[in-house]
């Protein structure tokens, strides 16, 4: 529910910040995907405590790679590691279109952390035929390969082979279509043999709707069957994924040695100790002193935290990122944060839902040191944390701005013509080039630092009521208190934007890419199944729908190509306003009934005429609708009585290399 993720359109907008035109982000392009890097500006300068800290956190993030990877799907480790034998030690011909048809595959899937496509979600189509898979394993070091002990190569080619190859066995790692078993149906390795009314029932007795301080009930399990009996296997040191979260304590371990405050090293504590027991109270307690924690230069979030590949909303898959404040450009969320209490008060919400007292929101803007886990190598653009309702009531919540990547998405979509294939006009993309790095960077401030921290839930409402839904639906409340205060006139009162025409740019690249351009990242034939995606989608038709009696909205073609233009952004700002207030309404109450009807009459479906048309037009450009990262590489100094005395950065240029040399030293399952 946290994580703001990179609209492709928004980022091809912004203009080229000049200071960084001599870093070069490109790393490698594939299929539908683009990789790059990030730059860690002022990292040199940090004091060597800092630069330790970051280094044993990063550590840290990297440690529990594995753990992602399992909770994908259960087969993906075998399948991973039987690829990087084969990377490694193959020893036929490497120069073959085969075996670059297989090279790709293997790109892709270390791209997605398993075999499903990280945004739709289904499984990944190899290029090659199982034939030559089989060839590739049989002309590989036997010994390299995950053989169990009374496993002959042919069966474990048989075994492999339907895994990758059958598109209807796992076919999808989260099943959402209306009417469907969502957990029996999906690949996803949070439930294993048991059904949505058998995991529902088991929660059901474990929920009091009295508890005004509930834990986030199955947040770090899995729940499966044992002896005919539905049970929860805990993640914990000891417990599931017990190795690699040793790993991650031991450098966790490191990190308080270094922190940055006495607070800081009793939150980490309090995090080694929720690993050591999986008590989620724990989990809890560390959240609220982190949330309160605003002092540290140095940040992180590692854990169980966000629940999108949860089916049912609840189970939380494994990330990591390392951070350090952009102090500069922190100034802007400063204000907005101040402001906090006034964006709460003036919201179009129904009064009984908006919180008397906005406690301790806090922003900034930061730069990545690490990405690990779900949040690697795909990155959000911003993120607010804790996710707990009643911490974020009661304690407040953490915002933050990701300025280098957002950086890096920025510049390398330059020059690329995409805003002018899909804008409506001169006129729309000169706005855009003039004023949508601003919008696009204020847009995620206002949706991580007050959208997500806004609202509260009815009296006895249960926080996972919306089930599958409530990821779209978050995620759409907090895009709808961006959007509706965008061009209000205290945001150029506060100088966040210059003026009106600012706003506009915003609203013409949201409804833009929620309408046409961001369907470029579906196959034909399919619908939209990622949460960030329903949301924008779901935005987008129902203010064009509801707005299509006044033309708010146009719709129209200019040379056999469509188009969209926003004819009157007052009206359009009135409809997100009373859109919001609904949305509001269903979350507070959890209305699950109403938030299905809006996700699926405006957020899934996809109009084939126009998606051909526009997957057309995209091809031309030769781009990537999906980008991920390399991470750099942190080299710590030593002295000869082996302490650490500087830390290094070496930005890695090959993303094959990078994944290879995170299998053969990160795994730990």
């Amino acid at each position: 529910m946290s994580a703001f993720c990179n609209n492709s359109d928004a980022a091809a907008n912004n203009p080229i910040p000049e200071e960084s035109e001599s870093f070069e982000y490109f790393v490698d392009q594939f299929e539908d995907m683009r990789v790059l890097k990030y730059e860690l500006p002022g990292f040199a300068s940090l004091t060597l405590q800092r630069k330790k800290l970051i280094y044993y956190l990063s550590q840290a993030a990297l440690s529990g790679r594995d753990i992602l990877w399992d909770q994908n799907f259960r087969f993906n480790l075998q399948i991973r590691k039987t690829f990087e034998a084969i990377l490694d030690y193959y020893s036929g011909d490497k120069t073959s279109d085969e075996f670059k048809s297989f090279l790709v595959y293997a790109k892709r899937v270390f791209f997605a952390n398993g075999i499903h496509h990280h945004y739709s979600s289904d499984k990944l189509k190899p290029g090659f035929t199982v034939n030559y898979f089989a060839t590739l394993i049989k002309g590989t070091n036997h010994q390299k390969l995950p053989l169990t002990s009374d496993q002959t190569v042919d069966q474990y080619i048989s075994f492999l082979s339907p895994l990758i190859f059958d598109e209807k066995y796992f076919g999808r790692k989260v099943e959402q279509r209306a009417g469907a078993d969502i957990v029996a149906e999906s690949a996803i390795n949070l439930y294993e043999d048991v059904n949505q009314e058998e995991v529902e029932a088991f929660y059901s007795g474990k929920i009091d709707p009295k508890d005004v301080c509930p834990v986030s009930l199955g947040l770090n399990s899995k729940v499966t069957k044992k002896d005919g009996k539905v049970i929860e296997d805990v993640y914990r040191s000891g417990g599931l994924y017990g190795t690699a979260i040793d790993q991650i304590i031991m450098w966790l371990d490191k990190a308080a040695t270094v922190s940055e405050s006495d607070i800081q090293k009793k939150e980490i504590r309090l995090l080694i100790d929720f690993y050591r027991s999986g008590d989620l109270k724990i989990w809890d307690e560390f959240n609220i002193l982190w949330a309160k924690d605003n002092e540290p230069e140095v940040d992180y979030n590692n854990g169980f935290i966000e629940s999108y590949s949860d089916p049912l909303g609840m189970k939380a898959t494994w990330e990591a990122i390392v951070n350090y404040t952009d102090l500069e450009a922190t100034k802007r969320t400063r204000i907005i944060t101040a402001n906090a209490q006034w964006f709460e008060d003036n919201s179009p919400i129904q009064p009984q839902y908006k919180k008397e007292k906005v406690t301790g929101v806090a922003a900034k803007v930061i730069n990545i040191a690490m990405l690990g886990g779900d949040c690697y190598p795909v990155s959000p653009l911003g993120i607010n944390l804790p996710n707990s309702d009643w911490i974020r009531k009661e304690v407040g919540s953490k915002s933050v701005t990701l300025a280098n990547i957002t950086k890096a998405y920025d510049i390398t979509s330059q020059g690329n013509g995409f805003l002018e294939e899909f804008a409506s006009g001169k006129a729309e993309v000169a706005r855009v080039k003039k004023y949508g790095s601003l919008s696009d960077a204020l847009h995620t401030d206002l949706h991580e630092c007050v959208g997500h921290a806004s609202g509260k839930l009815a009296e006895g409402t249960d926080p996972n009521a919306l089930k599958n839904y409530a990821s779209p639906l978050e995620e759409a409340r907090a895009d709808l208190f961006a959007l509706y205060y965008m061009p209000d006139k205290k945001i150029i009162e506060l100088g966040l934007l210059p003026d009106t025409d600012a706003a506009k740019a915003s609203y013409d690249a949201y409804i833009r890419n929620g309408l046409l351009t961001q369907i470029v990242r579906i196959k034909p034939g399919k619908n939209i199944e990622e949460a960030h995606m329903r949301n924008r989608s779901a935005i987008s038709h129902w203010v064009y729908e509801n707005g299509r009696a006044e033309n708010v909205i146009e719709l129209f073609k200019h040379d056999g190509k469509s188009f969209v233009r926003i004819n009157d952004y007052f009206k359009l700002r009135n409809l997100f306003g009373e859109l919001l207030k609904e949305i509001q309404r269903i979350k507070s109450e959890g209305d699950y009934e109403r938030g299905k009807q809006i996700i699926e009459n405006f957020g899934v479906k996809v109009d084939p005429d126009l998606h051909a048309e526009i997957l057309e037009r995209y091809e031309k450009l030769n781009l990537a609708p999906y980008t991920g990262f390399v991470n750099p590489k942190l080299i710590p100094i030593f002295n000869t009585n082996g302490d650490i005395t500087d830390v290094d950065v070496e930005y890695v240029n090959d993303y094959l290399g990078q994944m290879l040399n995170y299998g053969r030293n990160y795994s730990f399952l």
